[in-house]
């Protein structure tokens, strides 16, 4: 047999039930860095987790500014807030844009790096504060991967891929996404089977697990999108949505994207 490895991502908390148990895993040693945006504040998506988490003991930095396609000066901004206040662990609550500052802020933090330092692959070595990852939408499968990007001047998209940046822990709650609008539901379930389409048909390090991933992504993805998009308050297709994101992140984390992704920035 041929050479592989596959790593299995951040240990998960799946249900209603999650913000509780992600709580009670979180070090209680200092300050949390609370990474989200002005949309889900506004929603009132966070509340509960802000309340679970304060409940808990945790008190937290809210760091809301981050926008699609978050710019390095928002991380910068975001790592700055972390060391003032002097956190000690971070959580991302969002979609794929504060997840993925969370993360370069969780490593930046942590490891005193610069982040010019670490762009490219597995150029990160340092050791990232504790991190949960908090998706509200069933799509980028952010929460599982090792991979950040982030907007640099002149609109150059750079990028960050090494295991530092795989968060502790991730909570699969099908509440965040219940009454999705029809056309996001759509466009973030078809995001999440490209990645598992991706990641099956790679040529480069897929492997047994990450195909078996990569299938289970696609039968829950396939078979829950158009109940999702049709019953949005439906709980089950919600949570299998989540879950199906949550695989086909795993998959392609293990065997990467290829041509459809790469055309995303000709």
């Amino acid at each position: 047999m041929t050479a592989w490895s596959f790593h299995p991502g951040p240990a998960i908390f799946g249900g209603s039930d999650a913000a509780a148990r992600i709580a009670d895993v979180l070090p209680q040693d200092g300050p949390c860095l609370f990474v989200t945006d002005k949309g889900v504040m506004s929603l009132g998506l966070a509340n509960r987790w802000i309340a679970a988490l304060e409940d808990e003991g945790h008190r937290l930095v809210v760091f809301d500014a981050v926008e699609a396609d978050p710019s390095e000066t928002t991380l910068l901004a975001a790592v700055e807030a972390g060391k003032i206040a002097g956190v000690s662990k971070v959580v991302g609550f969002g979609g794929g844009s504060p997840m993925d500052v969370a993360k370069l802020a969780a490593y930046l933090i942590g490891s005193g790096d610069d982040v010019d330092d670490i762009w490219g692959v597995e150029r990160a070595t340092g050791q990232a504060l504790p991190l949960a990852l908090v998706p509200t939408t069933a799509g980028t499968g952010s929460e599982a991967t090792p991979v950040a990007v982030i907007t640099c001047v002149g609109d150059e998209k750079r990028g960050v891929n090494a295991r530092a940046l795989v968060a502790a822990w991730t909570a699969l709650d099908p509440d965040l996404t219940i009454g999705k609008p029809r056309a996001l539901t759509a466009a973030t379930g078809i995001d999440a089977m490209v990645h598992a389409i991706e990641a099956y048909t790679s040529a480069h390090k897929k492997n047994p697990v990450s195909d078996l991933y990569a299938r289970e992504a696609l039968h829950l993805l396939g078979g829950n999108l158009l109940l999702a998009c049709e019953e949005p308050d439906n709980r089950k297709a919600r949570g299998a949505m989540l879950l199906g994101a949550h695989y086909a992140g795993i998959a392609f984390a293990n065997a990467p994207v290829a041509g459809g992704h790469a055309l995303a920035y000709p």
